[in-house]
């Protein structure tokens, strides 16, 4: 049964970090690409981070680049999402997601993930 279950949100002060784990099943997602999206108190979701299966690649919105990183770990069946310098706009809903889709022009869109996680909430007070 494919399966993501996100955990390590919270809340945090402004300035501050956390670490975001996604633990997926390894006979569904260990040649899939895995991303981190968020959904903000009234927006829709969006893109936040993605690696591919190789783990080589990464993308990342512009809103958090220099300031988050995703990476994985396919002994551990793990995809992480390091959160450093959080301000109180990255507060939202994270959510894992999972694609077969390999082609970096899709991996930014929503539509493209087959699989999703329940969401961590993550709160940063100013």
């Amino acid at each position: 049964q494919a399966q993501l279950v996100e955990s390590g949100g919270g809340l945090v002060q402004a300035g501050g970090s956390l670490r975001l784990s996604c633990v997926y099943s390894r006979r569904t997602f260990s040649r899939y690409a895995m991303g981190w999206f968020r959904q903000r108190p009234g927006k829709e979701r969006e893109f936040v981070a993605v690696v591919r299966w190789t783990g080589g690649t990464t993308y990342y919105a512009d809103s958090v680049k220099g300031r988050f990183t995703i990476s994985r770990d396919n002994a551990k069946n793990t995809v992480y999402l390091q959160m450093n310098s959080l301000q109180p706009e990255d507060t939202a809903v994270y959510y894992c997601a999972g694609t077969a889709i390999d082609d970096g022009y899709y991996l930014k869109e929503k539509g493209s993930y087959d699989y999703w996680g329940q969401g961590t909430q993550v709160t940063v007070s100013s």
